[in-house]
């Protein structure tokens, strides 16, 4: 049974990274063989099965596809590139803080759904290059993400995983390495494309006479939508006291939001089609997958081996988790190599490693960082590419590299220094 759930997890991981098949189908596929294999029962499969985290993303998903019909988001953009002055370099900064911003507080890839056009709109008007902008934001959503529990499904699984890990915690631990980095990328690549980022005074008034009030389609809704939302965000914040868990609130906000605003059978039906329904199913495969490599006892064995290389060090474990998370996530998708760490993680508590705790900062900024270092590392990338490839412009592997892997190592080097000297010392 080990060498078939072995097999079986190592063909489905291959076939998610090849995007020959979308992952969704390759990870229900390898879950419903692991059950039809009798490696795990239903019963059991269904134990393995993370609804926490599947609940955050729901309700989150719901709360911002609901806010998305007030045109708020398009409210902010054209508003953040008007303060800008409609100075090229300052709209770079000021819609990167924005997209960062955002991917602490939704989620990295409903963000980027949402910045793109708008970030189109802009550029066309001043007829800039879009690339850096889309380069940019694409980082941006990665290391917001990384600030917060909800920031990035790696961040929302392991918030799921260990309950002591609060919402405040998140942020505390992650948002101070986390606004380090983004001030630094920033800086970076402002400088790298100054160049390009030039346009005229004619156009830049142009842009300035864009009326912002104009995006607001629904004002009513709006009110109730900025209620839910600071409702929602205020219960993340008092979950250490409330002790209500995350998917629970997240659930709450998105379903009183369309309570309050009406509950319509057309605005229910777009709040659901606003669900990412195969990423849901893909995490769903992937739980019942992972959990067959626990059944049979495999990730006990990889967590015995970790444990034996590093000699049971700390230091030496949270390092070695910290960049080998970032390497393979640069280049596999990380929400199942997070899945697989989980497991392996809490294995090592039983073997000799009593605080666990900069192991999961370490998984959870190398996951969420190592995102940045290819087009391939992180679903915000890819989305960002297929919107830009439809407007006809190209983001190829090559190109992305560039900027991002290394960009990426400088990210790990900076981390790698803030979990030494914050936990290791």
């Amino acid at each position: 049974m080990e060498t078939l759930a072995g097999i079986i997890f190592v063909v489905m991981y291959m076939v998610i990274v090849s995007e020959k098949i979308h992952r969704t189908v390759a990870a229900m596929i390898g879950a419903v063989l692991m059950m039809l294999l009798g490696i795990l029962s239903q019963e059991t499969a269904l134990h393995h099965v993370d609804f926490e985290t599947l609940g955050l993303l729901v309700g989150m998903m719901v709360l911002v596809g609901v806010t998305k019909e007030t045109g708020l988001f398009d409210y902010v953009a054209i508003k953040a590139a008007k303060s800008a002055k409609a100075e090229p370099r300052r709209i770079l900064i000021y819609l990167c803080v924005i997209t960062a911003v955002f991917s602490a507080f939704l989620d990295n890839v409903t963000t980027v759904l949402l910045m793109v056009p708008v970030t189109f709109s802009i550029t066309k008007i001043l007829k800039l290059d879009p690339m850096p902008y889309l380069l940019t934001q694409i980082i941006a959503s990665n290391i917001g993400g990384t600030a917060t529990l909800i920031g990035d499904p790696p961040n929302i699984m392991i918030g799921s995983a260990v309950k002591e890990l609060t919402f405040v915690a998140f942020i505390e631990n992650l948002a101070p390495i986390a606004i380090i980095c983004m001030v630094i990328v920033l800086f970076i690549m402002s400088a790298a494309y100054r160049r390009s980022l030039v346009t005229t005074p004619a156009l830049q008034q142009e842009l300035m006479q864009m009326d912002e009030k104009a995006a607001i389609t629904d004002h009513s809704l709006l009110k109730r939508s900025l209620f839910v939302l600071g409702l929602t965000i205020l219960g993340f914040f008092t979950h250490s006291f409330t002790h209500i868990e995350s998917s629970l609130i997240a659930l709450t906000g998105g379903f009183l939001l369309l309570l309050l605003a009406g509950g319509s059978e057309h605005l229910v039906e777009k709040a659901m089609h606003a669900v990412e329904w195969p990423t849901i199913f893909f995490f769903i495969g992937l739980f019942i997958a992972v959990g067959g490599l626990i059944e049979v006892g495999i990730i006990a064995r990889l967590a015995e081996t970790a444990v034996e290389t590093t000699g049971g060090d700390l230091t030496a474990t949270a390092l070695l988790i910290l960049w080998m998370s970032a390497v393979i996530s640069s280049v596999l998708d990380n929400i199942p190599f997070v899945a697989t760490m989980i497991p392996l993680i809490q294995n090592m508590g039983t073997m000799g490693i009593e605080n666990l705790e900069p192991l999961w900062w370490a998984l959870a900024l190398g996951a969420c960082l190592g995102g940045n270092g290819t087009l391939v590392g992180a679903s915000a990338n890819l989305i960002v590419a297929g919107m830009a490839s439809e407007r006809g412009v190209r983001i190829s592997f090559i190109r992305y590299f560039k900027i991002g892997f290394p960009l990426m190592i400088l990210t790990i080097v900076l981390s790698t220094v803030y979990v030494y000297l914050r936990y290791l010392i």
